[in-house]
């Protein structure tokens, strides 16, 4: 195993390393090391990780970055939404939510945007706030223990980190769906629908850190994303299959939530598919009709607004509707029965879709800021 040399404390929650390859080159890590919560992203580590990717993108001696989570369970189950319900229930006039949101939407921008690769390592769970750092890699793997998930839906949220962006990418219904439904995906899942570009057995990361080691890193940005793509195929050639997609399995149901004639009709379909014997469809039918009906309104809101939007104009609509649902209590409320209270019955604001007026959707979606006051808008 290839000795690396420690750049900060080993306790930190992000550790940073390098490991020097054979040519001199090195190569940066970036664990996020807070295995205990599952390596929830809170506020110390997307600042920690925005300062350290850009030093690293001035170092001429630096090849590429590998991210990573401790432990075996997970990349990053999400945000630090215990953070935001505290900061919500002490009515800090959103202070604490805007930048918190703020800042995580431009690390993620910098990681969609960063020039040299980012290789993911996504083993365990990747939800929420770790999607947004995954969808953004330019080199992004899974393993056979990968489970992902945007369940927004079942905390009064929606999907942010760039959902508005990357939902729209996916083959025909499947970003509707999976915002809908929070259904959580596999590894074969994630490369169908975009979000994962390879797959390799989790037993081989030490093959992998032999082989990033291995290569003959160059200057050339370029040259060192091709060369890292052939090393990561030979890899992906040489391990297991990944476990079946249930996606690809249930394409034909989900694609016709697009010919249904608005969102009533698309949650009344997907509630209507036969399940009884398709455990993943039964999950994602169950987190459905329990999540928050006016989570499911804004997904679909955000899909709409999202659609042919740059990735930045997509941070900046989701600004201002994370913004509002620090202060519309939907988002609050569905933390605390989750994870506060866990009793596991949240009060919903609406009982249906149907209830969910205008105003409300409109609160979410109206610019809060003109354009040059916008928080995000020199990113």
């Amino acid at each position: 195993m290839a000795k690396l040399q420690l750049l900060n404390q080993a306790d930190a929650p992000v550790v940073f390393e390098l490991a020097q390859s054979d040519n001199g080159m090195q190569v940066a890590f970036a664990t996020l090391n807070v295995p205990k919560a599952l390596n929830a992203l809170n506020l110390d580590m997307i600042r920690l990780l925005a300062k350290q990717l850009d030093v690293w993108a001035q170092d001429d001696q630096i090849a590429m970055v590998v991210m990573k989570g401790e432990g075996e369970k997970a990349f990053c189950a999400g945000g630090d939404v215990v953070s935001l319900y505290n900061a919500m229930a002490a009515n800090d006039k959103n202070t604490y939510i805007e930048t918190f949101f703020s800042e995580e939407y431009r690390l993620d921008y910098q990681i969609h945007t960063y020039e040299k690769p980012i290789l993911l390592w996504g083993n365990g769970i990747t939800m929420g706030g770790g999607l947004g750092l995954m969808a953004g890699a330019s080199h992004r793997v899974v393993t056979e223990t990968a489970r992902i998930a945007m369940p927004e839906i079942t905390i009064g949220l929606y999907p942010d980190v760039g959902g508005s962006y990357f939902l729209n990418k996916m083959p025909e219904g499947v970003g509707l769906f999976l915002g809908l439904t929070g259904a959580s995906i596999n590894a074969a899942d994630a490369q169908f629908v975009g979000l994962a570009d390879h797959f390799i057995d989790a037993e081989k990361y030490g093959e992998l850190l032999a082989g990033l080691l291995g290569i003959e890193w160059g200057t050339t940005t370029s040259s060192n994303h091709n060369m890292l793509t052939n090393m990561l195929t030979e890899l992906t050639n040489i391990s297991g299959e990944p476990p079946k997609s249930e996606i690809q399995a249930n394409i034909e149901q989900i694609s016709h939530v697009n010919n249904c004639h608005d969102l009533q009709a698309q949650v009344d379909y997907i509630l209507s598919i036969p399940s009884d014997d398709n455990k993943w469809l039964s999950r994602a039918q169950k987190s459905l009709k329990h999540g928050s009906p006016l989570s499911a309104v804004l997904v679909s809101e955000q899909l709409k607004l999202g659609k042919g939007k740059s990735l930045k104009e997509c941070f900046l609509l989701e600004l201002g509707m994370s913004v509002q649902a620090g202060e519309a209590g939907e988002f609050q409320e569905g933390v605390r029965a989750l994870l506060i209270d866990k009793d596991g019955a949240p009060q919903w604001q609406f009982d249906a879709i149907s209830s969910v007026s205008d105003e409300t959707v409109s609160a979410f979606t109206s610019a809060r800021w003109s354009d040059d006051a916008h928080p995000l808008a020199n990113m």
